[in-house]
């Protein structure tokens, strides 16, 4: 929306209602109760897939001690209830939409964990696998991939990559017709 419109006053909000902001409800111990098992146990399938060991969970889970990493992962594999801070859950959520947008953007959980792991020209990587960032231990790490896929995903443009460097047209014999 451009800031004009927000300026000469379309579409802002009435001065005693102030801006919108999110439900406190919606970091209740309940509802984070009701999602601390189902989404650790999720991270813990992605962390298997990505292939990632002990000290790369818990960095992406925000460093807890081994411990607590140890007792949240049997509490969830028990099926038992426990519940996480909205930071943990944030991660977790960061997790699933990285690994959302990989598998629309990947052929196959294969080649999503090879982009992973490979290191990366695009600016925002710096020549590093996105990995790195991912297992930072910096919730902006993670959103940070994931706004990047999300992009990718919404049809944004990308830097190119080795494949793109040194286009050629195409030619009459790259265009078949069936």
């Amino acid at each position: 929306m451009p800031l004009a419109a927000l300026e000469t006053g379309y579409l802002q909000a009435p001065a005693a209602a102030g801006p919108d902001r999110l439900d406190p409800d919606r970091f209740s111990p309940g509802n984070r109760r009701r999602l601390s098992g189902p989404g650790l146990r999720t991270f813990l399938a992605i962390a298997d897939l990505w292939g990632l060991n002990e000290e790369e969970r818990r960095l992406i889970l925000g460093y807890p001690s081994r411990s607590t990493y140890h007792a949240w992962a049997k509490a969830a594999r028990e099926h038992r209830d426990f519940t996480l801070d909205v930071d943990t859950l944030t991660r977790i959520s960061a997790v699933l939409g990285i690994h959302q947008a990989l598998g629309v953007l990947e052929e196959s959980e294969q080649a999503a964990v090879v982009w992973l792991r490979t290191p990366n020209s695009a600016r925002v990587f710096g020549g590093q696998p996105p990995l790195r960032l991912v297992a930072s231990g910096l919730q902006d790490g993670l959103m940070t991939v994931r706004r990047y896929l999300d992009a990718a995903r919404g049809g944004l443009h990308m830097e190119p990559n080795d494949i793109d460097a040194d286009p050629r047209p195409y030619d009459e014999v790259d265009i078949v017709l069936r």
